[in-house]
């Protein structure tokens, strides 16, 4: 297994205007959260959730940020690492698989 991955959430408070009835940005961010440690347990993620309206100014964070708002792009967006796997809804399975990918097994 790899040492340590990030899972990375852009999005903001206000949702989507192409997500209606969806969760907010941040309630997915904890969704995810929650079903990823239930399945792979807690050891070597690390999870970053990014608010795309006021990012950090540290790199690569504040660039997709910008680009999320200049290109429209359906939020909220997941990566895992450097792996886009969601965007607007994101689907498990996809995120699940990016993880598998770097070593990751389910617990138990």
């Amino acid at each position: 297994m790899t040492n340590q991955t990030e899972v990375i959430v852009y999005g903001a408070e206000v949702l989507c205007p192409s997500c209606v009835n969806l969760p907010s940005s941040k309630e997915q961010y904890d969704w995810l959260q929650a079903a990823i440690s239930r399945k792979f347990g807690e050891e070597g993620i690390q999870y970053t959730y990014v608010d795309i309206f006021n990012p950090p100014e540290e790199e690569p964070y504040h660039s997709f940020a910008k680009q999320v708002v200049d290109e429209d792009l359906i939020y909220p967006v997941v990566f895992v690492d450097d792996e886009l796997v969601g965007e607007g809804d994101p689907r498990l399975k996809r995120v699940y698989k990016a993880l598998e990918s770097r070593g990751f097994e389910p617990t138990a």
